[in-house]
């Protein structure tokens, strides 16, 4: 049975006091008010993970880095390893997300580097695709997404492949205030399954949690998570404030 996954991606935003008293504030939230049968990502700075690991329920939240380096570790100064993020506590790590591909280059090469080690670690990867607005026009859409997972998750084999949390991201609709219509968001998400289950069967395709991730908040929520193939949201600025991201969280 697919899990119903929201999470959290503060990007570069709050120090750690700010980030202990929101994550303290969500934690408080969840544990009185949220939807059991949802899993409760909070993806936090590097900075802030053993404190925020500290403060949170594991058995209702679990915490994300939101990057982890290629390479397991050396000579590379300012990367933080999968290893080092494993150590804090986090159990999950955001991979690809399309600031790190568009403002750091990252490659199909390196994301499949960082994904194996990830997995090494017994992580969960939560692997970002989504295409530009320039794509979206041509109508390519589908054919982009598919390459990205063609180079990357597509991969490995199956029982590593069962382990990925996949999130689409439409980057014409991240931090734009722009969002995906539902039909265009379960359009997408729907060829995404069809394609896992082309490679690897439907009974694995019917596993796996397939996220939507572009501005989506506590008003939209509800339709979004409402599509048969979206399993949850990675969810961005709402995520910074600890009573937007519970109305989320409970848009079941």
């Amino acid at each position: 049975m697919r899990k119903k996954i929201v999470a959290g991606n503060w990007k570069c935003n709050t120090t750690v006091k700010e980030g202990i008293e929101l994550a303290k504030s969500v934690n408080e939230l969840v544990l009185n008010k949220g939807a059991k049968d949802v899993v409760v990502v909070l993806g936090v700075p590097f900075t802030h993970l053993t404190s925020i690991v500290d403060v949170v329920d594991s058995n209702r939240i679990d915490v994300s880095s939101q990057n982890c380096a290629a390479e397991s570790k050396g000579a590379y100064t300012g990367e933080v390893s999968a290893a080092m993020v494993k150590s804090t506590g986090a159990t999950y790590v955001i991979l690809g997300h399309s600031e790190r591909r568009e403002y750091y280059h990252e490659t199909s090469e390196t994301l499949n580097k960082k994904v194996a080690l990830v997995l090494e670690q017994g992580l969960t990867p939560i692997y970002c695709c989504g295409e530009a607005l320039s794509i979206r026009e041509e109508e390519t859409q589908n054919a982009y997404v598919k390459q990205q997972l063609e180079e990357t998750i597509f991969l490995l084999p199956v029982e590593k492949f069962l382990k990925v949390v996949i999130a689409y991201e439409p980057i014409w609709a991240i931090g734009t205030g722009k969002t995906a219509s539902s039909q265009q968001a379960q359009d997408m998400l729907a060829y995404i399954r069809g394609l896992i289950s082309e490679k690897y069967g439907k009974a694995v395709a019917d596993e796996i949690s397939i996220l939507y991730g572009g501005s989506c908040n506590a008003a939209n929520a509800g339709e979004l998570f409402g599509q048969a193939d979206i399993d949850g949201g990675l969810i961005g600025g709402a995520s910074l404030k600890a009573d937007d991201f519970l109305a989320i969280i409970n848009a079941y």
